[in-house]
């Protein structure tokens, strides 16, 4: 599968942007797909995963409350809702995908067979 990423850009603290992630090929529902970001001069970290179905997701502990994932499975497209965003929040967003199980919420990056090219966000006065 190939994933497109979008809708990064610069936001004031405290706002709101929405990720999405277009999926090309067959079978995206097979997949479970997932967020992580990267800052300048850090490691690659988890932060949102969903299931195939959508139903189950998990967050890293400094987004939850405040990003949400989902995904539409007709449009073969995976979001990430990130709302009352904080400098630290800044980064490189990456989506990716891993064929799994059904019930299956892959939270560790090793684990993801494809990856997007990135989309960058800032949160900045």
């Amino acid at each position: 599968v190939q994933l497109q990423a979008s809708g990064g850009g610069l936001v004031q603290p405290g706002g709101s942007l929405r990720l999405s992630c277009a999926a090309s090929g067959r079978s995206f529902s097979s997949y479970a797909m997932g967020w992580f970001r990267q800052a300048s001069g850090k490691e690659r970290e988890f932060v949102a995963a969903t299931n195939r179905g959508g139903g189950f997701t998990d967050y890293t502990d400094s987004v939850k409350g405040r990003f949400t994932i989902s995904r539409d499975n007709n449009k073969n497209t995976v979001y990430l809702q990130m709302n009352s965003l904080k400098p630290e929040d800044t980064g490189v967003y990456y989506c990716a995908a891993k064929k799994a199980i059904f019930s299956h919420v892959p939270i560790d990056y090793r684990e993801y067979d494809s990856w997007g090219q990135g989309t960058q966000v800032t949160v900045s006065s």
